[in-house]
Order: structure tokens, then C-alpha cells, then sequence
């Protein structure tokens, strides 16, 4: 079937002519060019020219520096001081009396700048050598053994009264006997300390000044003795008296007036006094001993307030309770003394048993500050204690007859009870260390 034919317009231009054909492209060649190949690079790498060498020692050069001749610095011409200005005077009349030229005042004297005194001959400069005296920092010497003997009674006494106090008690007194018996371990426990020293004591720490001022010469001590300085804890006591204490296992004490106006010889020879109570034991043992008779010492003071109460009662109820009291505490005197193989006794004698040895206490300690080698300032420590002592003996009012002169006599009792040895004692035991060494 043929299709139809376009129809023929008038006037129409014919249509155009399009090639049966298609276009002919140009025809690239089969084979990709040819580039030109890497140029060929010798192996080796080119040979540079080696560094010169130098020789590897340095040249020597004169170590001194070349001396320079020194001249003095040139004096220059000082422009002379002109004299001051003297206005004319007119020449006096004839016969008119001339009076003398005045002289000028003479300066003033210039005041010389205050003398400083000089400083106190135990004001040392601290060397810190080491002396080790002991190798422990706490021990227990004879001193302290004997302590712990000599309150062996009066514990047994104070377990009497608390093994009575638990059979009342019923089972909870076994508990109160055994927490009695360990808390003699808080006598080493610091926070305990810090309570015994606040409240029964009346310590407080030193403040920034004061620990500036014991720091060194506690630290002196602790070395020449051989010991940790950081074992012990220095405490203040709030007094115008010379004093010191050592207490517990770690306590230090020493008052305000030894610290503010003791040289620091003299400071040393009081911590090193303290220093030999701790390292011998004496301040623990007799802490320890103190605690484990407690309880015997307020059951006897609870007796006496009941007898003092009952004797000032009326008349026969004073003789029938003073009766009962006496048959009680007789029967349970005689019983303790059967018990304990007569051992209550000794309660009797014990106060001047244990003064005699807290005596030798004091002089042991009185050695181990002379052997650091504060002996002499330990003797003028002494001899201000000694005449403190001996004002206050003599302001105190006494029995003895009007213009006695000197301190009233001690009483042999008085002396039998004493903590302290006397003045005279003390310095008896310390001539070994004063004498000098060839």
C-alpha cells in the first residue's frame, strides 16, 4: 500500500532535500602512539666532595684572663667650698666700746644608737649532731618497772571493787570487768591524749610563734637522743611559772614562760628532761598505774564521805551507824587480806614507796638531759626553780617564830612524800656531767 501523498499547496515552496546518505567520519587509526620511554638514570648517586676535617681537639687557650693593669680612677678637681657672705661693717666711732665677735654654738652631740645587750651565754647556735642515746623511742627502765610493782595492790583493790560492782550488775558486769581491764590500751591511743591533755591537763597547741620558737630546739633535742621528732606532740600550759610535764605515750608539755623567755640552751635542757621520762617509760607507767587504781581510790573516798556522813549524824545513830560501818569494812578488810595473801597491806606504805621512786624518776631523767650535753644549762634551770620555790615558801604565812630568816623547815613526812628530789640532790647527781672532760 502506497501512502497517501501530501497535499499540494499553491504558492508552497518545494520541500527540501536531505542526503540519502549517512555522513562519512574520518577514520582514526587502529593503534595507540607511541610515546617516547623514561630516560635511563646511572645507579650510583653522584660523588659530592667530603667535608675538610678539623682537628677534633680544641686549641688550648690560657685559662687566666689577661691581667690588666689597674690604675686608679682619675681625681677630678672638687670646686672649693666659697666662705660664707660677711656683710661690712661700719668702723665704730671713736670712743665707743666694741663688743667681742660672738663664736658660732658648737654642734650639737650626736646621739649614739642604744647598745644592744648582749646575748645570754645559753643562747647556742644548735649544731644537730647526734649523740643516740637510745635506740628505742619508749622503753621501760628499772624506774618504771618498780612503778608498775609498787600499784600492783592498789589494781588489785580497784579489781575487788569493780568484780563486786559486776555482781550487782548481773551479766553485763563480765563486760564492764573486761572493757576495765583493755582500757589501759588508750593510754597510747593519741586522740585519748588529746583528751587527757585538754581537759585534765589544761594544754592547748601552740600557736604559729610558739612552734616557731620550739620546733628547732625540740628537733635538736630529738636528734642528739636519737629519736623520731615526730612521735611526740608539744604542748602549751598557760603559765607565768616555769614548768614542764610529759605524760601518756606522745605528750610534751611546757608552759608559756619557758618558752617565751627561757634562752634556747636553757628550753632544750627542760625538753630533754621530758624526753628522758618518755624514753624510760616513766610518763606511761605512771598514767597506766594511775588508771588501774582509780577505782580503788573513789570506793575509798566514797567510804570516807559515808563515815564523815554518819559521825556528824546525832548521838546514838552517829555510835550505831559508826558500828555498822566499822564491822562492815572491817570483815571486808580481813577477807581481801585473807584473799590476797596479805598483799592490801601495803596500801599503807605505798604513797612513800611510790614518791621514792617517781624521786629516782626524776633524777634518771635529770642524767639523760645532762648526757645530751645540757648540763649546765639544766643546773640554772634549777636554781630558778629553786628560788621560786623558795619566795613562795617565804610568802606563805607559817607557824614559825617572828624574824626567822629563810624558808621554813620541811617536816621529814613532807619530805618522805615529796615527788621531786630537793635542789641540793639534784645538783649532787649532776657534778659528774659539770666537771670538764680530758
Amino acid at each position: 500500500m502506497t501512502p497517501p501523498e501530501e497535499p499540494q499547496y499553491p504558492g508552497a515552496p518545494p520541500p527540501p532535500q536531505y542526503p540519502q546518505d549517512p555522513p562519512q567520519y574520518p577514520q582514526y587509526p587502529q593503534e595507540p602512539p607511541h610515546y617516547p620511554q623514561t630516560p635511563q638514570y646511572p645507579q650510583e648517586p653522584p660523588h659530592y666532595p667530603q667535608a675538610p676535617h678539623y682537628p677534633q681537639e680544641p686549641p688550648h687557650y690560657p685559662q687566666a684572663p689577661p691581667e690588666y693593669p689597674q690604675s686608679p680612677p682619675p681625681q677630678y678637681p672638687q670646686h672649693p667650698t666659697p666662705p660664707p657672705h660677711v656683710p661690712p661693717q661700719a668702723p665704730p666711732a671713736p670712743g665707743t666700746h666694741q663688743p667681742p665677735p660672738q663664736q658660732p654654738p658648737p654642734p650639737p652631740p650626736q646621739s649614739e644608737p642604744p647598745s644592744q645587750p648582749p646575748p645570754h651565754p645559753h643562747e647556742l647556735p644548735f649544731q644537730q649532731r647526734r649523740v643516740v642515746l637510745a635506740d628505742h623511742q619508749r622503753g621501760a627502765d628499772a624506774t618504771a618497772l618498780s612503778r608498775l610493782l609498787l600499784y600492783v595492790p592498789n589494781f588489785l583493790c580497784s579489781l575487788l571493787v569493780v568484780t563486786l560492782l559486776a555482781l550487782f550488775l548481773g551479766g553485763i558486769g563480765l563486760i564492764l570487768v573486761i572493757l576495765w581491764l583493755v582500757s589501759g590500751a588508750l593510754v597510747f591511743h593519741r586522740p585519748t591524749e588529746s583528751v587527757i591533755a585538754r581537759h585534765f591537763l589544761r594544754l592547748r597547741y601552740p600557736t604559729p610563734d610558739e612552734r616557731a620558737r620550739l620546733e628547732p630546739v625540740w628537733h635538736e633535742v630529738s636528734t642528739r637522743a636519737g629519736v623520731v621528732s615526730r612521735n611526740y606532740e608539744l604542748w602549751i600550759e598557760d603559765s607565768d611559772h616555769l614548768n614542764a610535764v610529759a605524760a601518756a605515750g606522745h605528750i610534751v608539755g611546757v608552759t608559756r614562760f619557758a618558752v617565751q623567755r627561757l634562752p634556747n640552751g636553757q628550753l632544750a635542757a627542760v625538753l630533754a628532761h621530758e624526753l628522758g621520762h618518755h624514753i624510760g617509760g616513766h610518763s606511761w607507767s605512771s598514767l597506766l598505774g594511775y588508771w588501774y587504781a582509780l577505782p580503788g581510790r573513789v570506793a575509798w573516798r566514797l567510804l570516807r564521805g559515808a563515815a564523815s556522813a554518819v559521825r556528824r549524824a546525832s548521838g546514838c545513830l552517829a555510835c550505831f551507824g559508826v558500828g555498822i560501818l566499822l564491822i562492815a569494812f572491817g570483815g571486808l578488810a580481813m577477807a581481801t587480806v585473807q584473799t590476797l595473801y596479805g598483799l592490801p597491806l601495803l596500801i599503807l606504805v605505798m604513797p612513800y614507796a611510790l614518791a621514792a621512786v617517781g624521786r629516782r624518776a626524776e633524777l634518771r631523767a635529770d642524767q639523760q638531759a645532762a648526757a645530751l650535753g645540757f648540763a649546765p644549762m639544766l643546773v640554772e634551770v634549777l636554781g630558778q626553780l629553786h628560788q621560786a620555790e623558795t619566795a613562795a615558801a617565804q610568802a606563805t604565812p607559817t607557824a614559825q617564830p617572828t624574824g626567822a630568816a629563810g624558808p621554813p623547815r620541811q617536816e621529814s613526812l613532807s619530805r618522805l612524800l615529796a615527788s621531786h628530789p630537793d635542789y641540793h640532790t639534784r645538783l649532787h647527781h649532776l657534778q659528774p656531767y659539770l666537771q670538764p672532760r680530758g
